[in-house]
């Protein structure tokens, strides 16, 4: 067993950070066969204090991950709980028969769940939803500690590089460059800055007394035309349409062709000529 295991109350990196990275410092690094062997112990037995032994030895791992992560302006102590979590998915995954380190098969775990967290917290609206974006995102970022604008001949490497089109290595550059910004003007600014909240520039069209009457007006006029139609149709039509399209329990053909004592075919003849009828109304 490992010599030391920190105590309940230090596994969680809180307002002490320095304090919780020097307790994991103290942690010896496990041997390939102390590793393989407390792997064994959870792969066939189920043995969770071999779990705790093997996640507690890479805990340092974790915190080296994330400090790689540092530019992202996210707390590095929420990171690196992000990656004890994908550490702890990785040791309970991991097969001691396929002849590789730990550390080789967690860092993907580690790095999938410092990403989510990373994408859900970075950007109030989300930067990047499927596979593609998200690894352009990372990719992008980086490429970009090293460079201003992207040129269009750099972008195109980037968009041939990673599979994507050149308009997403342009668009994702753009949402990197810009930055989110309250709706609401910030409580006390003054006159010269408070103009720039969406608030005052952006306009809500439903709220526009003209386009409200317009869609009012309409909705009557098609309702007019609408029912004025439906009278010019024989009673059998409007009796058809009505147990088909209007009734919560709408009517099958063969229910409307015993009701009739006509063929289901003869049903759905008539329903789509007052169907048209009803069209041709309301497009007059």
């Amino acid at each position: 067993m490992t010599k030391s295991l920190m105590p309940v109350d230090q596994m969680v990196p809180g307002a002490n950070l320095p304090a919780y990275v020097q307790a994991i410092s103290s942690i010896p690094i496990l041997s390939a066969e102390r590793e393989r062997q407390l792997a064994e112990e959870l792969y066939y037995n189920d043995n969770l204090e071999a779990a705790r032994e093997l996640v507690m030895s890479h805990l340092r791992f974790v915190v080296h991950i994330a400090r790689s992560y540092s530019g992202y302006g996210l707390a590095e102590a929420d990171l690196i709980q992000e990656g004890n979590v994908g550490l702890m998915k990785a040791v309970k995954r991991f097969n001691p028969e396929k002849g590789v380190r730990l550390v080789s098969f967690a860092v993907h775990w580690i790095k999938a769940e410092m990403h989510e967290y990373i994408l859900r917290n970075w950007r109030i609206v989300k930067v990047a939803t499927t596979k593609a974006q998200r690894k352009l995102f990372f990719n992008l970022r980086s490429a970009k500690k090293n460079l201003a604008w992207l040129s269009a001949e750099e972008a195109s490497a980037v968009a041939d590089e990673l599979g994507v089109d050149v308009q997403e290595v342009q668009r994702m550059e753009g949402r990197l460059s810009s930055r989110d910004l309250a709706f609401d003007a910030p409580t006390g600014a003054d006159d010269e800055d408070s103009w720039q909240a969406p608030q005052y520039y952006l306009e809500d069209q439903s709220a526009d007394p003209a386009l409200a009457v317009e869609s009012s007006e309409w909705q009557e006029d098609s309702e007019e035309r609408l029912h004025q139609a439906l009278a010019g149709l024989d009673e059998r039509s409007r009796d058809i349409l009505a147990q088909r399209w209007l009734a919560d329990d709408k009517a099958t053909l063969h229910e409307l062709a015993a009701q009739y004592q006509v063929s289901a075919e003869r049903i759905r003849q008539l329903e789509q000529g007052a169907m048209k009828k009803l069209r041709a109304a309301l497009a007059a």
